[in-house]
């Protein structure tokens, strides 16, 4: 399961992966965070949450990499990831480097805690 929300307020997204992710499960994903990125201002941030993600299928990567797409045609400023196991990343850096615009500030952490820090941090 994907589960996504807007914080307005904090001008953040929040997106936790939930299980086995499948291309199915990923498509449906993306089509919601399509729909509340329209909530958000340019230089929102993204906190995704990786911490309950029991596998995710390679099939899902043309989803990540639009989603990845999307955010960045908005005007994404700061993604922070919590990824406590290394395995369960698919390749996130590299695809960064190809998906979001020079700038874009990316932070992986191994706990929410640490990940809550750097959201809270003021923005230099």
């Amino acid at each position: 399961m994907i589960e996504a929300t807007v914080d307005k307020s904090a001008n953040l997204l929040k997106v936790r992966y939930i299980g086995q992710i499948g291309p199915e499960e990923s498509k449906r994903g993306a089509e919601q965070i399509k729909l509340l990125l329209g909530q958000l201002q340019p230089g929102f941030r993204l906190l995704t949450d990786m911490r309950a993600l029991q596998t995710m299928d390679l099939g899902c990567v043309p989803d990540i990499e639009q989603v990845m797409d999307m955010c960045d045609d908005r005007g994404i400023g700061l993604v922070v990831r919590v990824i406590p196991d290394p395995h369960k990343d698919i390749g996130l850096n590299i695809m960064s480097l190809f998906h979001y615009r020079r700038g874009v500030r990316i932070v992986t952490c191994q706990k929410l805690e640490e990940a809550e820090r750097m959201l809270a941090a003021p923005t230099a």
